[in-house]
């Protein structure tokens, strides 16, 4: 049995001090005065307790395999690094974000591709069979003008490999290219000119809509969840209607933001858009869609340090109550993702992910992390 004593314990409505967390086989047993009776002992030294934090769109790992185009890492070498980085960071599950998509407009990305997203998806499959730091999923991105990923996403979903699944479409024009002058500045144009690509681009056929409906009917049959992606206008939300989706990620405005959470949407923002003080292609601030109550799910999307700098910054700078932006990166994505029957949430009966984070020259700094009740980091300043 662990026993954490002297912490600022966050649930999801409050902030619960005087009180100790008691920990048996990876569960949390009991929140209580202090017993003095375990096998061990840690000493939070009045520090915050969070639950583990639950990123559902992150492609970090990418950046990890090729950290440049021309130097491509082993897999498993790049996983295992990624891991202990995302631990000391409070991540203790993750959705890496694979994308399938058939368009050069982007230029080369070595991880873009059927073969190397099958590979990871078979590499998290049997990580959790060996030795490994914290939960691994797999959050399948299927751009829909890729033909061949409505076969690709079928087989991958019915193997058990895939545990979210998002549609995409990065048409320029309308989505996260509404403005074609931050489009062209996004893509490579050294094969084709920016015209002939526009061409291209509005000429392509697309997976049609009962394919994605049928994707998402298999999805859910299977318990995974399903995203749309910089949905932009009221049209597009009814249509996801139509397909079955439970998320939207990344809306373009508040407007948008605020009907999908209407029509009962999880809505996604990135928490690297509040540490930029809006969003890097010019749409909506993040910040802006939490205080006006339509922002449910901070995810690290490219800079998982965010994740912990984003709820304090929310909490310090605009007032939102400390338990409500933790559920943010916790309960609301657990609940999004169906797992929050035994994570998300420091409550008696739910597995003991946990990080403990103290407050160092303004900055939140996380000291310990537990996995499954299992201690797995620790990490003390000095000065």
């Amino acid at each position: 049995m662990i026993e954490i004593k002297n912490g600022r314990i966050v649930t999801p409505d409050e902030i619960i001090e005087g009180r100790s967390l008691l920990i048996e086989d990876g569960v949390i047993q009991d929140i209580c005065v202090f017993t003095g009776k375990a096998d061990r002992t840690i000493d939070a030294h009045g520090r915050y307790i969070l639950p583990g934090f639950i990123d559902v769109h992150s492609d970090k790992v990418e950046k990890f395999i090729s950290p440049r185009p021309t130097a491509v890492f082993d897999y498993e070498l790049a996983l295992k690094e990624c891991e202990k980085e995302l631990l000391q960071l409070g991540i203790t599950t993750i959705y890496h974000s694979f994308s399938l998509y058939e368009t050069k407009a982007f230029g080369p990305c070595t991880m873009r591709n059927k073969e190397s997203v099958a590979r990871m998806a078979a590499l998290l499959a049997d990580i959790h069979n060996r030795n490994h730091l914290i939960h691994h999923r797999c959050h399948l991105r299927i751009e829909i003008d890729y033909l061949e990923a409505y076969d690709i996403a079928k087989s991958m979903m019915e193997q058990g490999l895939v545990h979210e699944i998002s549609f995409m479409d990065h048409t320029p024009g309308q989505g996260q290219y509404r403005d074609l002058a931050i489009y062209e500045k996004s893509i490579d144009t050294s094969e084709a000119t920016f015209e002939e690509i526009l061409e291209e681009q509005r000429t392509k056929k697309t997976l049609s809509l009962a394919q994605l409906r049928e994707l998402a009917g298999i999805a859910h049959a299977k318990g995974i969840t399903v995203a749309s992606h910089d949905d932009d206008t009221v049209e597009k939300l009814e249509l996801n209607e139509k397909i079955g989706v439970d998320i939207s990620e990344f809306p373009i405005t508040i407007a948008v933001a605020k009907e999908a959470s209407k029509r009962g949407y999880y809505t996604v923002v990135g928490a690297p858009n509040i540490l930029l003080g809006g969003s890097h292609s010019g749409n909506m601030s993040a910040a802006e869609a939490i205080n006006e109550g339509c922002g449910d799910i901070l995810c690290s999307d490219y800079y998982p340090q965010a994740i912990l700098h984003s709820i304090f910054t929310m909490h310090t700078k605009y007032g939102q109550p400390l338990p409500e932006m933790v559920k943010k990166a916790t309960l609301n994505p657990a609940k999004a993702m169906k797992i929050d029957k035994e994570y998300g949430s420091i409550e008696i009966g739910k597995k003991a992910d946990l990080s403990i984070v103290d407050i160092l020259d303004g900055y939140p700094v996380i000291t310990h992390v537990l996995v499954d009740g299992r201690p797995t980091s620790r990490v003390e300043y000095r000065r």
